[in-house]
Formats: C-alpha cells, sequence, structure tokens
C-alpha cells in the first residue's frame, strides 16, 4: 500500500476527491468583471473621441497662440503644442478603432469622481498664484485620496503630507523652480 492508515492515496477515508484550491489570482479578476459596468459601445466611444479631439485642437490654438519660439529658443506653447497634436492624433485613431466598442465602460455613478477630481485640480490652479501651492496640493491630495480614493483619514493625510513635501523637495529644492510657494 502507500503507508497511509486508509488505504486511499489522499489519506481521505471517506473516498472523496480533493479539491484543489482556486486561485487567487483568477478568483479576483472574476470579482472585479462582476463589477464593472457594461460596456460603453460604439456611440459612446465616437463621442469621446470626438470631444478629446476638440480638447486637443483647442489646446494646439492656445498654445499657437503662447508663441512656439524656435528648437533652440522654445517658447511657452512648444511643448503644450506637441502634447496637443498628440491628443488630436490618439483621438482621430480611436474614432476608427472605437467604433467596434472596445472595453470602454458606460458611465455609471462613479463617472462623476471624474469631475469632481478635474474641479479640484481646477481649484489647484485657481488657488496657486494666491497662496502657493503647498495648502492647495495637501488640499488636492487630501481630497483625491480620502474621497475619491476610499483612503482611511490616517493614511490619507500621511500620504498627502509626504507627497507635498517629495513635491516641494523636487521643485523647490532640488530644481529651484519658480512655483508660487509659502515657505
Amino acid at each position: 500500500m502507500d503507508g497511509s492508515s486508509n488505504g486511499k492515496p489522499d489519506g481521505r477515508a471517506d473516498g472523496g476527491a480533493a479539491v484543489a484550491p482556486a486561485d487567487p489570482a483568477q478568483a479576483l479578476a472574476d470579482e472585479w468583471a462582476e463589477e464593472t459596468p457594461p460596456p460603453a459601445g460604439p456611440v459612446a466611444n465616437l463621442a469621446a473621441s470626438l470631444v478629446t479631439t476638440a480638447i486637443g485642437v483647442l489646446g494646439a490654438v492656445t498654445a499657437v497662440g503662447l508663441g512656439l519660439g524656435t528648437p533652440t529658443q522654445p517658447g511657452a506653447g512648444l511643448w503644450p503644442l506637441a502634447i496637443s497634436v498628440a491628443v488630436v492624433v490618439l483621438s482621430l485613431a480611436q474614432v476608427v478603432v472605437g467604433r467596434r466598442g472596445g472595453d470602454g465602460e458606460k458611465f455609471s455613478r462613479y463617472s462623476w469622481l471624474s469631475l469632481v477630481g478635474l474641479a479640484t485640480l481646477l481649484g489647484l490652479v485657481a488657488l496657486l498664484p494666491v497662496i502657493g501651492f503647498e495648502i492647495p496640493a495637501l488640499l488636492l491630495s487630501l481630497i483625491w485620496m480620502k474621497f475619491l480614493g476610499g483612503e482611511s483619514w490616517r493614511s490619507a493625510v500621511l500620504y498627502s503630507v509626504l507627497v507635498v513635501g517629495v513635491l516641494y523637495g523636487v521643485f523647490v529644492g532640488a530644481l529651484g523652480t519658480n512655483v508660487p510657494h509659502l515657505f
């Protein structure tokens, strides 16, 4: 025999088959798949592509108005123009590719969180020249981590302070940029 007390290869007395544990990664992927909204479909993908194309065109026009400069003496609008052109090209590619539907999600109540993120980012931009970047960046990070990211208060506060500290160290301390700051 095999040396087990009941003569069964797996040592089980009832003779039942041993059940292999499920793959935890696959179980998590299945759980996430159940929670995702349904796909948006081709009309929504086309609309999103056209909106981002319009934003890219607006950005390109604004960038040209800032002045492009030359490659050796770049103006304020050179990099915004490059990014805007990339947005337009990718958006137009999405017009062609996105007609099949893709994996885009339908808008749901969670989609509004993107607008909250945009509104708080615009708040940071508005407050930056008035009171510097430290307080607005701290508030932005706190709101994003706590309310958009679902972190605990302790984690949100800790990470927000760390993020602002790193930003301060990099942009003010190491790079010496002329960003408005309090300290």
